[in-house]
């Protein structure tokens, strides 16, 4: 078996050099990775220089023009450059690391790419800015405003946090509409069954009964109408719900149509009330964040204004950096939107008189994020009920549908045995 000599760091920061055995680099990058290190140089051990093949280190990676990086694949590179950082790590030899522990793929080339410019002369922070696709403008004016107060380890580290809370908040309301989602699908199985197969059976032997038309109850003819009417159009069942997105994208594609969604989406009972928390958590962190990191306060607006994923709380943002640029507070044009609470607005008030505004929207932050998951615990406990009655009561009216005539026919009869017993005496 072939035998690598590799460079590598392990998580406190020192270089160990040793040799393992391997089929190929990549099993032997990978039994590395396994000891808990970060390989930097993986070489097989041979007397030509030329079959020294590098993992990471001097060898740029394909550009890559396709894909898509996750935010959790992200924040956890976030994570470890932050790591690696406090651990004394020279930016370029982080990003050596980092780049070789990572699947071929478009966040692999990027940091590839990100490494070569930063060593050429670049700053980091305008190395990423040539990547929008991967960082955005508040990841890029974070890791400026570190680079500026030479305190990127901190910034970073502060970056990490605010995406694992973001990502938390996320996976709650995504894993609370497993259970609803899980059932509505099974419910829609069921049915589709109990249409195409049932109901026509019965059909069938109440024709056969002599039972059909207007001689059967109003129930069941309904029931027979709209089960021929799924069945002649059932291309309308999947394609209604995609009209309607198709619609609401067309609306969302204008400015004024995106505003009148998001306001409507701030109005709906119990959902728009966690949407607005939401924006509103969303908002006070990301401001506290950009504050604290040392984003000047106008910038940092004008980063959020972007951020926010609701336009009448980005309305509200834009009205506040107006508000600044004259010389007036925050608070105040926040207080006249109508989407911030009157604590919100206090707490913020209070911020800009103690001179700890970044304290006080973390605070603000921490508490809606609360808010918001007591309330996507409540509408669960309410979203549980709703379906197993609607369940029911579908249910319950196929099978009144189905038996009436077999009610009615048994009625009939028992009514004629009865009347022909009494011709008999």
């Amino acid at each position: 078996m072939p035998v690598y000599t590799f460079e590598a760091m392990d998580s406190q920061g020192r270089e160990i050099r040793e040799q393992i055995e391997a089929r190929s680099e990549a099993e032997a990058a990978e039994k590395i990775r396994r000891r808990g290190l970060f390989p930097t140089r993986v070489q097989e051990k041979t007397g030509a220089a030329s079959a020294a093949v590098p993992t990471a280190v001097g060898k740029r990676a394909p550009k890559v023009f396709f894909g898509r990086v996750s935010s959790k694949e992200l924040t956890q590179f976030t994570r470890q450059f932050a790591t690696l950082m406090d651990a004394g790590l020279p930016i370029v030899r982080s990003l050596d690391i980092l780049q070789n522990q990572m699947r071929v793929g478009l966040m692999k080339a990027t940091i590839a790419q990100v490494r070569e410019d930063v060593e050429g002369g670049s700053s980091l922070s305008e190395a990423m800015a040539r990547h929008p696709r991967v960082f955005d403008r508040l990841y890029v004016n974070m890791v400026k405003a570190g680079e500026a107060g030479g305190v990127l380890d901190t910034i970073l580290t502060r970056l990490a946090d605010f995406r694992e809370k973001s990502m938390k908040l996320r996976r709650q309301v995504i894993g609370a509409l497993i259970y609803p989602a899980a059932v509505i699908t099974i419910a829609a199985v069921i049915l589709s069954i109990i249409i195409i197969v049932v109901i026509p059976q019965f059909e069938k032997m109440f024709a056969e009964l002599g039972q059909k038309g207007s001689g059967l109850p109003g129930l069941t003819k309904l029931l027979i109408r709209i089960t021929n009417v799924l069945r002649s159009w059932w291309f309308l069942v999947p394609g209604i719900p995609f009209g309607i997105w198709a619609v609401f994208k067309l609306i969302c594609m204008s400015p004024q149509g995106r505003y009148m969604i998001d306001k409507l989406k701030l109005h709906v009972p119990v959902f728009g009330i966690i949407v607005r928390k939401s924006a509103i958590s969303r908002f006070a962190r990301t401001l506290g964040t950009l504050i604290a990191s040392g984003v000047p306060i106008l910038e940092a607006l004008n980063i959020i204004k972007g951020t926010t994923g609701n336009a009448v709380v980005a309305n509200a943002v834009g009205e506040v950096h107006s508000s600044i640029r004259e010389g007036d507070t925050i608070a105040e044009p926040l207080r006249h939107s109508g989407v911030f609470d009157d604590i919100v607005v206090n707490m913020i008030d209070v911020g800009e008189e103690t001179g700890e505004l970044d304290k006080m929207l973390t605070k603000v932050a921490d508490n809606y994020d609360a808010e918001v998951d007591a309330l996507v615990a409540g509408m669960m406990s309410l979203l549980e009920p709703f379906l197993i009655i609607a369940m029911g009561i579908t249910v319950g009216f196929i099978v009144i549908a189905l038996f009436l005539p077999l009610i009615g026919l048994i009625q009939s009869i028992g009514g004629g045995e009865g009347g022909a017993a009494g011709r008999a005496r």
